[in-house]
């Protein structure tokens, strides 16, 4: 789990990264931020962690603006000395509301929570997929044209299909292309959703075709995938968090 601190206090931030690896040894505090200038450019240029955990009173402000700034969507716990902030707090995706001196026992509390949220939605996201597909027949293959003859290419075979000048068109892994009669929105639907991601409304993409995925700023992603398509495949920051989930199922 990737995780951020926000927090102006020196002593108070080294006590909670103390306590992070002291509950769960893979928490990764990829960033120390102290204040609202110096974290505004690293959320620009970098991507949402799982976790957040904020100082609200921060040496230039309150940390309620940084999150409408920087559109801050993940989820946060906030660490505070003040209790009267908690209410705004719950309106800024807060899973939960630390006071300080901040107690090791309040911390596992807040943590679990968080834990078993992500293991809800995770679930529920892996039961929706379930459901969809319970009883549905994916297309096995495709029959393309090939000068006067048909070809019948299965689906394992099939890199990737893209929409270009209201054509959609089938690439096998050998780089082969075939134009479909059919829309891409009526290819998606055709074909098994664990095997193929939608990945932007150009691009539907085969899972094995996928070599490498680059993280950019503001939590989107580059893929690189075999053959190489004629355009750059970029998964949007919506789309991110569902495309990593199917490729690590």
């Amino acid at each position: 789990m990737k995780a951020v601190i926000i927090e102006d206090e020196i002593p108070a931030m080294r006590k909670l990264k103390k306590m992070l690896i002291g509950y769960r040894m893979d928490i990764e505090v990829v960033k120390e931020l102290a204040s609202i200038q110096e974290a505004l450019p690293w959320f620009k240029n970098n991507e949402l962690p799982d976790l957040i955990f904020m100082d609200i009173q921060l040496s230039d402000g309150l940390s309620f603006d940084l999150i409408e700034k920087a559109n801050l969507t993940c989820p946060i716990i906030f660490i505070t000395a003040f209790d009267e902030y908690w209410q705004e707090a719950f309106e800024h995706n807060s899973i939960d509301y630390l006071l300080k001196p901040l107690k090791k026992e309040r911390l596992e509390v807040a943590l679990n929570k968080f834990n078993e949220i992500t293991e809800y939605f995770t679930t529920r996201y892996q039961n929706l997929l379930l459901y969809q597909n319970s009883g549905k027949q994916f297309k096995d293959r495709f029959l393309v044209k090939r000068g006067r003859e048909f070809v019948s290419i299965k689906a394992e075979d099939i890199a990737f299909f893209y929409a270009t000048h209201k054509l959609v068109c089938l690439v096998d892994g050998s780089g082969s292309k075939y134009i479909l009669d059919s829309s891409l929105v009526e290819v998606e639907k055709q074909v098994d959703p664990k095997m193929f991601f939608r990945v932007n409304r150009k691009y539907l993409v085969q899972i094995n075709s996928i070599k490498r995925m680059k993280a950019l700023p503001k939590s989107k992603l580059l893929i690189d995938i075999m053959p190489v398509p004629p355009d750059e495949l970029i998964v949007s920051s919506e789309n991110s968090g569902d495309f990593k989930v199917w490729i690590d199922r």
